[in-house]
């Protein structure tokens, strides 16, 4: 068999096998975390009481505790397996989301808010740390897109959920139609993550969907790609904390990290707020549940597109200094035009710039990290810096801020103006250590098998 269709052939079994149970994870995690957007506008703070700062507060925890939780998770992820704990953090979250169907204060909905964050922030970095350790440096960018979109999709899926659920005739246990929305997804969740658990290998030297000698040409194809002496030695690499300080102390790891944290100030704000959005646009509470499907889908069908490209061209930040500024102008403008009808238009170009910048920035510092540790600890403290953004975006969005949220656009704004300065920025730096490493200046490096090999060319 030659070369390329081999190649065709074992990518199929990876694509197949891998990409959905953990895009279905991601999706149901990821729905899990924004339908407080959706309850919000079918009586969630009226019914507990909420002022709009315990609101804001509340939303502000889980982000706390998720990103608490995310470098814990990634480092005991391999001594765990992907196998059984990315399976069971989804399926403790779906248990989780269901008990809030049933609070009745705001205590209790803030501490299961916290539990939330939880169990969700170990999923999202391990899902991305899994796809690194299966697929090549120039494959990782579509395969990480693909399973990003389920985020975007689980917008326009939770819409659609919701705005059924809402229909739900109210009984004495279950007293509101927003409370169903927690109920039902979170027995959906529970439900997927048992499913999955007998789909996701933990390795590609176990996969069980691949025979000996695929797997030894999977693991053969690893090798070449990330130049790491303990792949290529066969012996499994031993935990160092001189390999976490590496990751930790990334000037990579800055830029990006700063960079996502605002991407993620307009993503999550845009996840938790999107229905309250449409609805200042003068539309009711199940129109708004409706009319925020779209923006999600198209964003979805960027997101890939864009992280197709990427691999095709093999460029990470240069892609999204393409991408960031579609939603500059989607941002700039909302804040300034008064037509109701092209305010959600906008829309439109705030999701697709900012979901379709994420997957490039995603795996760029994974690319340029070689070594299990080292990666997980840049790849999980990028997604920590990252969801930070969380916080931030939990008080954005203020009710008092209706109908124009013009303040609020205003502040996303700035924040992606940044980011695209921070992308510029790195795509310089990484072309200065590419440039040294030609000129020899990292040849003191030649034999540690790592990502400052001089042989190691930095994905720009």
């Amino acid at each position: 068999m030659d070369e390329k269709k081999r190649r065709r052939r074992l990518l199929w079994k990876l694509d197949t096998h891998i990409l959905p149970p953990l895009a279905l994870l991601y999706l149901a995690n990821f729905i899990d975390r924004s339908n407080v957007g959706n309850a919000k506008i079918l009586g969630l703070a009226t019914d507990l009481g909420l002022s709009n700062h315990q609101y804001a507060t509340a939303l502000s925890v889980f982000f706390v505790f998720y990103v608490v939780s995310e470098l814990p998770s990634n480092l005991v992820l391999k001594r765990m397996t992907p196998k059984f704990w990315l399976p069971f953090l989804v399926f403790t979250t779906g248990v989780i989301v269901m008990c809030i169907g049933f609070v009745r204060t705001y205590g209790q909905f803030t501490a299961l808010r916290a539990l939330l964050g939880i169990f969700e922030g170990g999923l999202y970095p391990g899902s991305l740390l899994v796809l690194s350790s299966v697929y090549t440096r120039e494959e990782l960018a579509l395969r990480v897109g693909i399973f990003y979109a389920s985020a975007s999709l689980s917008g326009a899926f939770g819409g659609l959920l919701a705005r059924g659920l809402s229909s739900i005739n109210t009984t004495s246990v279950v007293d509101g139609s927003w409370r169903w929305i927690f109920i039902i997804e979170g027995i959906i969740t529970s439900g997927v993550a048992v499913g999955a658990y007998f789909f996701i290998p933990n390795s590609v030297d176990t996969a069980p969907f691949l025979t000996p000698d695929e797997r030894a040409y999977a693991k053969q194809r690893l090798e070449a790609s990330y130049q790491t002496s303990v792949l290529a030695s066969g012996k499994a690499e031993q935990f160092q904390w001189s390999e976490v300080r590496r990751g930790l102390f990334s000037l990579q790891l800055f830029f990006t990290g700063t960079v996502y944290f605002s991407i993620c100030c307009a993503l999550f704000s845009f996840s938790l707020f999107l229905p309250s959005i449409i609805q200042s646009l003068g539309y009711t509470a199940n129109e708004a549940q409706l009319l925020s499907v779209p923006p999600y889908a198209v964003a979805s069908a960027v997101g890939v597109f864009t992280a197709f490209i990427s691999d095709r061209l093999r460029v990470r930040g240069v892609i999204s200094l393409f991408a960031l500024p579609v939603a500059i102008v989607g941002y700039a403008a909302i804040a300034r035009v008064e037509s109701s009808v092209t305010k959600y238009g906008l829309t439109f170009l705030m999701a697709s710039g900012v979901y379709g910048s994420v997957p490039p920035i995603l795996v760029w510092i994974l690319n340029n990290s070689a070594g299990h540790y080292k990666r997980a600890t840049a790849g999980a403290l990028q997604v920590c810096t990252a969801n930070m953004g969380g916080i931030v975006a939990a008080f954005l969005y203020p009710n008092d801020e209706k109908p124009n949220y013009k303040k609020s656009h205003n502040i996303i704004l700035g924040v992606l103006c940044y980011a695209w300065i921070g992308t510029a920025l790195n795509v310089l730096h990484i072309w200065k250590i590419n440039k040294d490493k030609a000129a020899g200046k990292y040849d003191k490096y030649i034999g540690y098998g790592d990502d400052r090999e001089p042989s190691f060319k930095l994905v720009m």
